[in-house]
């Protein structure tokens, strides 16, 4: 593997206060950089101190969308070391991403190097208060300078990380999500199973209707039908209807979530009865009126966030009397627990920093 050059800040900032985090607000000191050139392929790895980006009005980036992205999380354990969650997972979801955007793929050992590279520098800024975390951002820009609708011969590999607090205001209390049967994110075909920056442009004008109505997120159905669930804004949904936990299946509309993986395998690892089926809002709405339902979306940024009112059709109803539910609560206590180093990690999930796989 190429080594990865570091030239350090000559100006370090003071971390904020764990208890005074958001989300995406604060920045860590330094950012991983590599470029990619048709011909030459993936070059230069560096870390070198965070800043601002030069490009060219005609960066076809700007103007024709070609990015993705990825999302994952380092935590300081009650031991003090760092753990990553699921990064070998995470490298290879931005591959995926990279596929369905033309963009060639980086080597997943060079992604999980880049990540524990900057992490490992920038360690200081990991929190320690329960509930905070770094947050990881992995990202890829076309960078070839041309107005014409076809793929970049060059790119740029970027990695930001930053301490961060609760993804929602409401933490891990219940969220309002309003599913929409006027607008679509994606279909069947199109890009929603990449983690792209065209996907979270097409959620924005719904969030916002959502958001002025008292909602947290929108709760996509999918885009044919207008029937059956999709995904939430940024997350996976799963429901428990009795004694069966239903979430959509990977259709090609929707991302794979790494915490929808984790939240099946230790379902099925509970023994408890799952699927992965379409689910038309209809019978959730019914089990809604019937005190049948629990409802939690899933994702890197949340971890596990109950549901506790679904709007739909300008109804509104309370889910487990706007409270978390037992299941929930049980997912969310288990997934943070090995996230922090604090319970058995039986699946291999987390790395530690300063140790290689099999460390």
């Amino acid at each position: 593997m190429t080594k990865i050059a570091i030239t350090r800040t000559a100006h370090p900032k003071q971390p904020p206060a764990d208890e005074t985090l958001a989300f995406g607000k604060v920045f860590t000191d330094h950012m991983f950089l590599m470029d990619y050139d048709e011909g030459r392929g993936w070059h230069d790895p560096r870390i070198v101190p965070y800043g601002p980006f030069t490009l060219d009005p005609a960066t076809c980036v700007l103007h024709y969308g070609q990015a993705i992205f990825d999302g994952l999380k380092a935590f300081r354990g009650p031991d003090g070391r760092i753990r990553f969650f699921r990064l070998p997972d995470h490298a290879r979801r931005l591959n995926n991403s990279a596929h369905y955007l033309c963009i060639p793929k980086i080597d997943p050992a060079m992604i999980e190097e880049s990540i524990r590279a900057l992490v490992e520098i920038d360690q200081r800024w990991v929190p320690s208060l329960p509930g905070t975390s770094l947050y990881i951002r992995p990202t890829v820009i076309a960078t070839e300078t041309f107005l014409g609708v076809h793929p970049s011969s060059s790119y740029l590999y970027y990695v930001i990380v930053g301490p961060v607090g609760a993804y929602y205001k409401e933490g891990m209390n219940p969220v309002r999500i309003l599913a929409s049967d006027k607008y679509v994110r994606a279909v069947k075909g199109g890009l929603g199973a990449a983690k792209t920056a065209g996907n979270y442009a097409a959620s924005l004008f719904a969030a916002e209707e959502a958001q002025h109505a008292g909602y947290t997120q929108v709760l996509w159905l999918d885009g044919v039908e207008h029937r059956y669930l999709d995904e939430v804004g940024t997350m996976n949904i799963m429901l428990k209807i009795d004694d069966e936990v239903i979430t959509p299946p990977l259709n090609g509309a929707i991302l794979a979530g790494i915490t929808r993986d984790s939240v099946l395998t230790l379902l099925r690892t509970w023994g408890m009865r799952v699927s992965e089926r379409p689910i038309a809002i209809d019978d959730v709405i019914a089990a809604a009126k019937a005190g049948r339902l629990e409802m939690w979306g899933t994702g890197t940024a949340a971890v596990i966030s109950p549901v506790g009112e679904l709007g739909y059709k300008g109804e509104r109803y309370v889910i487990g009397d706007g409270k978390t539910g037992a299941l929930t609560q049980r997912l969310y206590d288990t997934i943070v627990g090995i996230q922090y180093g604090r319970a058995p990690d039986p699946f291999g999930w987390t790395r530690v920093l300063g140790n290689r796989p099999g460390g």
